[in-house]
């Protein structure tokens, strides 16, 4: 029997309300097609497991919706999913930049057949990198400080991590504002996140 965690609850009702619809859209065909799937929260969004191994997430922005497949590299065939944001359906804005109902239920039965055959997929540190998308307030605030982003260019994937998720993770607009802030001040001097506590 499937489970529901009262975080992603959470995650829906803070997110934007053109991204609420979507972000339900979305769980509720996940649940449909697949009614042993477990709910959980990784790097601050939603995510869903299924026979103990991540199958799929999704994740709200300030102007969009993301929606991944774990193993998105052996559902889709060369092309056919965008790049153009973190998911593979690039920048969802509304339900109908999501493929139909029966076509999402589809890519779910793949995942889940994969899960259930133990098919793994070898990620590289760059690759898992690629599903965190800069918050779109930390990507302006850096295309101003040519410092900061030549810093952030070189970066390795988990220093580059560290910030996103710390600023993904602020529940106040303001929290937010602050932290892209600091962030930027502390990127542009090319210190990590955690740069006090190195030594």
């Amino acid at each position: 029997m499937g489970t529901k965690d009262p975080r992603v609850d959470q995650y829906i009702a803070k997110s934007a309300d053109f991204a609420r619809p979507i972000l339900e859209h979305i769980r509720e065909i996940v649940h449909e097609t697949c009614p042993d799937v477990e709910e959980t929260m990784k790097w601050s969004f939603p995510h869903f497991d299924y026979l103990g191994s991540m199958m799929c997430s999704m994740a709200s922005f300030k102007a969009h919706c993301a929606f991944t497949f774990w193993k998105g590299s052996l559902i889709f065939e060369e092309g056919q999913a965008s790049r153009d944001a973190m998911g593979h359906f690039g920048r969802i804005t509304r339900l109908k930049d999501l493929p139909s109902r029966k076509q999402i239920a589809g890519y779910i039965r793949t995942a889940m057949k994969l899960n259930e055959e133990g098919i793994t997929i070898t990620r590289s540190p760059a690759e898992e990198s690629a599903d965190l998308e800069v918050p779109e307030e930390l990507e302006a605030a850096l295309r101003k400080n040519r410092e900061a982003s030549k810093h952030f260019s070189a970066f390795t994937p988990g220093r580059r991590k560290e910030y996103i998720t710390w600023i993904a993770e602020a529940k106040t607009d303001a929290t937010r504002v602050k932290r892209v802030s600091q962030a930027v001040e502390w990127i542009a001097e090319g210190k990590s996140r955690n740069w006090k506590y190195e030594r």
